[in-house]
C-alpha cells in the first residue's frame, strides 16, 4: 500500500509542476511514504539485529520487541504526516509532529542502542532512525516558525534515508558475500561521512550565514559517503559467485 502511495505521490508531483508550476504536496507525499517505510522496517530490524547481538556478546539489557507501543508510534507518525502533508505550517500540525518525534523517540530508547558501541554496524542502524524523530520534531519547530522550513525534511532524507541506505547496505553486503558481519575502517568511514553530511545539510536550513560552507561539506561529504562504498564494496559484490 505505501508502495502505491508513492506512486501516488509521483504522479501528484508531474501533475502539479504542470498545472500549478510546483509539487509541494507530491514531494510531501513521497517524503512521508519514506518516512514511514524506515518506522516500519526500521522497526522490525533494528531491535531484531540487536536483540541477536546482545544475547550473543553483551548480556544484559535487550531491545524491547515490536509490540503495542510499536504500533501506536507507526499510527501516530503517520496521522502526523498526513497532517503535515495538507498543512505544513500551524499549531496543530506543530502539536501533532511534536508528539509522533516524542514517541519515536522513546521507541528509541527502548532498541537499547546505547549498548551496541562495539558494533558499528549495529550502532549506526540507531543512529541513522535517530534522525527519523529528530525530523518530526525538527519540522513541528518549523510549524510553530521557530527554525526555517525544510530542516525537519533534510533530516529525514539525508539523515535518516541517507544514513539507513548505507547502513543497511554494507550489512546486507557483507552478508551476501560470506564475510564477517564487522565494520572495518572503511565502513566506519563511510558511516561518519554520511552522518556529517546530514548534520551539515541539517544546520545550513537553520543557520543561513554559514550555509555555503556548510553546503560544501554536506555535499563533499555526501559524495564521499557513496562513492566509498562504491569503491569499497563494489568490487567484492561484482566478482562474488555463490557457491
Amino acid at each position: 500500500m505505501l508502495i502505491f502511495v508513492l506512486l501516488a505521490g509521483n504522479v501528484a508531483f508531474h501533475l502539479e509542476a504542470r498545472f500549478w508550476g510546483a509539487a509541494e504536496l507530491g514531494i510531501r507525499v513521497g517524503i512521508a511514504v519514506v518516512v514511514l517505510l524506515i518506522s516500519l522496517i526500521g522497526g522490525r530490524l533494528i531491535p531484531s539485529f540487536t536483540r541477536n547481538w546482545l544475547v550473543r556478546e553483551n548480556t544484559g539489557r535487550l531491545p524491547v520487541p515490536f509490540a503495542r507501543f510499536d504500533v501506536v508510534c507507526v499510527v501516530v507518525g503517520a496521522v502526523a504526516l498526513v497532517v503535515w502533508i495538507l498543512w505544513p505550517t500551524g499549531t496543530g500540525t506543530g502539536d501533532a509532529l511534536a508528539i509522533a518525534g516524542v514517541m519515536h523517540l522513546v521507541r528509541l530508547g527502548r532498541w537499547a542502542g546505547d549498548r551496541t558501541v562495539r558494533d558499528r554496524l549495529l550502532l549506526i542502524l540507531h543512529i541513522g532512525y535517530a534522525f527519523v524523530p529528530l525530523g518530526f520534531l525538527l519540522n513541528a519547530c518549523s510549524a510553530f516558525g521557530i527554525v526555517p522550513p525544510d530542516a525537519g525534511v533534510h533530516a529525514w532524507m539525508a539523515g535518516a534515508a541517507g544514513v539507513m541506505t548505507l547502513a543497511v547496505m554494507s550489512r546486507a553486503s557483507l552478508a551476501h558475500t560470506d564475510q564477517q558481519l564487522i565494520a572495518s575502517a572503511a565502513t566506519q568511514g563511510i558511516y561518519a561521512a554520511v552522518v556529517v553530511a546530514a548534520l551539515a545539510r541539517i544546520c545550513a536550513v537553520i543557520d543561513p550565514v554559514h550555509s555555503v560552507p556548510l553546503l560544501h561539506v554536506a555535499a563533499f561529504a555526501w559524495a564521499g559517503a557513496f562513492l566509498g562504498f562504491a569503491l569499497y564494496y563494489g568490487p567484492t559484490l561484482i566478482g562474488f559467485k555463490k557457491s
